[in-house]
């Protein structure tokens, strides 16, 4: 196969790049094991009887596939040639992502077992596969309807429905060897300082050696772009005097940019290993954007400024590769959408995006929420158990953060969403889950704001931002509900008959997180001869015409840019997905608004960004 011919062919971790790299997309062997019996049925030595096109997953029509019902297990099979040209390195396996319960084999050897379907996982196959000869990968992904795992919006029956969606099982994200050196880095953490004018870079090293040192050298921009060659800064520490050696890389006055919407200026990052002769190890590419998030009172600043952060729920699901997107233009045409829409930025909804649309949400000065894949976790407080929480999601959540850390467009973290936890309930577990997750995210990041949960159930007293998801129609109650904000008394969501699920508002940044849902699809309602509960699902009554959209839209949104005392707000949702049609696009991002008037609606300033 070509390398024309290879789907999503682009580097899928743009922020650690080396040089030498091998995409495994593409055609793999493939089988359904609707019993999860293939192991002792021989599956993992014998050839599959299907195919299917990676990374895309067998739900998907992308895919070749395209079987929706469920799949207790999936098996992958590809002999591929190690490059001869890596002799001399170590190969590394990468899996952007594989739901749920991922195991590897490599000539035979399990080389990896990986539990969660958002995040990435490595196997490092030294003494298993060389270079100059052909290794065999077999992959067994277990995907259980009736296991308790983070499964986001993936529907737990068979059909979709309301906000549940086409599931996703296997691989779903890019598969790719590497050639890395024996000692070489890990991925770095890069920490921005405005208020010093630096960057702050750790970078993790593998079996490190007395006498070596890390180097880092900070360009004007991202190769290819305008001052990319014009050298900022560079420093070199000794590697072996700590397990992650810190870099302080300084910004002169003069070449000072800060990112953001309006300027999204990205500095080019080398770093490279030296070896006590001065050697060049390792190398690798990266970049950084110099942008500070902090809190005053109620107000969340960006680089010590109110920006009214004017968001859209985006789901991050297409027609014909599910959770997968079709192409890398695709995940830079959700950006431009949202943007022409009059958003500057998205909550990433109920998956773990992949990397690719941070890069381009880092490139476009597009702010993001990150989240993980958890809707509706409670633990039978008299709601739906959709999904249950456990030690795993802590785990899964700290991989998503390790991976994204050093994003310049995410500006705040939101581990769970729409929790049902009610006041004095017997049931405890979830507090514990809430609590852990909120602990280990300001543990492992402290440097952005952490929300402990996206509406609903406000578990965590400290909690850096609180939240509510309010999807009243009407623009006038909207405004009386969300009115004692000013007062110290938002508005909070609460269960059946008005009983209490979070603790008490303590004066934090208050932001309505989801609203809107505005149902609208008139073409799908003319089809089944104006019966819209036949096509599609949103929120409220269906309005009579786009003018009525439009006007309710404006009122809603309104509201919230005039209250002083709110620092953002997220639309639902940026498009149609599935059967929930109440997107500013249809599912296929065709146009069925005028975006402009949506785009007008939202320009004017927000009281909260008058100083």
């Amino acid at each position: 196969m070509s390398s024309s011919e290879v789907p999503r062919p682009e580097h899928p971790r743009p922020q650690f790049v080396r040089e030498e790299w091998m995409s495994l997309n593409g055609e793999w062997e493939f089988e359904i094991d609707q019993g999860d019996s293939g192991l002792e049925r021989g599956l993992r030595d014998r050839p599959l009887s299907s195919r299917i096109t990676v990374p895309f997953a067998p739900e998907s029509t992308l895919s070749g596939v395209g079987v929706t019902d469920f799949l207790e297990a999936v098996w992958y099979r590809r002999t591929v040639a190690v490059p001869a040209s890596w002799a001399g390195r170590r190969v590394l396996l990468h899996f952007q992502a594989v739901d749920h319960d991922a195991t590897v084999w490599v000539n035979g050897t399990e080389v990896a077992r990986h539990r969660g379907g958002f995040t990435p996982f490595t196997a490092d196959l030294g003494g298993v596969a060389e270079p100059g000869r052909e290794m065999t990968v077999v992959v067994r992904a277990r995907d259980t309807r009736h296991a308790v795992q983070a499964r986001g919006k993936q529907s737990t029956a068979y059909a979709n429905g309301g906000v549940h969606y086409t599931r996703t099982t296997g691989i779903w994200q890019t598969v790719w060897l590497e050639a890395v050196p024996e000692v070489r880095m890990r991925r770095p953490r890069i920490t921005p300082d405005v208020a010093g004018s630096a960057f702050h870079v750790e970078v993790p090293i593998i079996a490190n050696r007395p006498g070596w040192q890390v180097r880092a050298v900070l360009a004007d921009g991202l190769p290819g772009a305008a001052g990319a060659d014009r050298e900022v800064a560079r420093a070199e520490v000794r590697a072996d005097l700590d397990l992650a050696p810190r870099l302080v890389l300084p910004v002169p006055a003069d070449r000072v940019r800060l990112w953001g919407p309006q300027d999204p200026h990205l500095y080019g990052l080398r770093l490279e290993l030296l070896d006590a002769a001065g050697a060049v190890v390792d190398a690798v590419d990266s970049y950084a954007g110099l942008r500070s998030v902090s809190i005053d009172g109620r107000a969340l600043r960006l680089n010590g400024r109110p920006v009214f952060q004017r968001l859209v729920l985006d789901q991050g699901y297409w027609p014909d590769g599910l959770m997968t997107a079709p192409s890398d233009a695709a995940l830079v045409a959700d950006i431009e959408l949202a943007r022409e829409a009059g958003f500057n930025g998205a909550r990433l909804h109920q998956k773990v995006f992949e990397e690719r649309y941070l890069y381009h949400a880092d490139r476009l000065g597009h702010l993001v929420w990150g989240e993980f894949g958890d809707w509706g976790a409670s633990t039978g407080a008299g709601w739906e158990d959709n999904q249950q929480p456990t030690a795993s999601f802590v785990t899964q959540w700290l991989e998503a953060v390790e991976r994204d850390y050093s994003h310049p467009s995410i500006v705040g973290w939101c581990p769970l969403n729409e929790t049902h936890q009610v006041i004095h309930d017997r049931i405890t577990t979830l507090d514990d889950v809430t609590r852990a997750m909120f602990l280990a995210t300001k543990a492992a990041d402290a440097t952005r704001p952490v929300l402990d949960a996206s509406g609903y159930s406000h578990r965590v007293a400290e909690t850096d931002v609180y939240d509510s998801h309010l999807y009243e129609q009407d623009p006038k109650l909207f405004a009386e509900q969300l009115s004692g904000l000013a007062d110290g008394r938002p508005y909070t969501n609460v269960f059946g008959a008005g009983v209490a699920m979070s603790l008490p508002y303590r004066g934090q940044p208050y932001f309505c997180s989801e609203f809107g849902g505005i149902w609208w699809d008139p073409d799908a309602a003319a089809s089944a001869g104006g019966d819209d509960d036949a096509v599609s699902w949103g929120y409220g009554a269906r309005p009579a015409s786009e003018e009525e959209l439009q006007e309710r839209f404006a009122g809603l949104v309104g509201t919230l840019l005039d209250n002083p005392e709110m620092f953002g707000y997220c639309y639902t949702q940026l498009t149609d997905t599935f059967q929930e049609r109440n997107g500013v696009y249809r599912f296929d991002r065709s146009r069925k608004l005028d975006v402009a008037r949506l785009r007008r609606a939202q320009s004017r300033p927000a009281a909260y960004e008058r100083d």
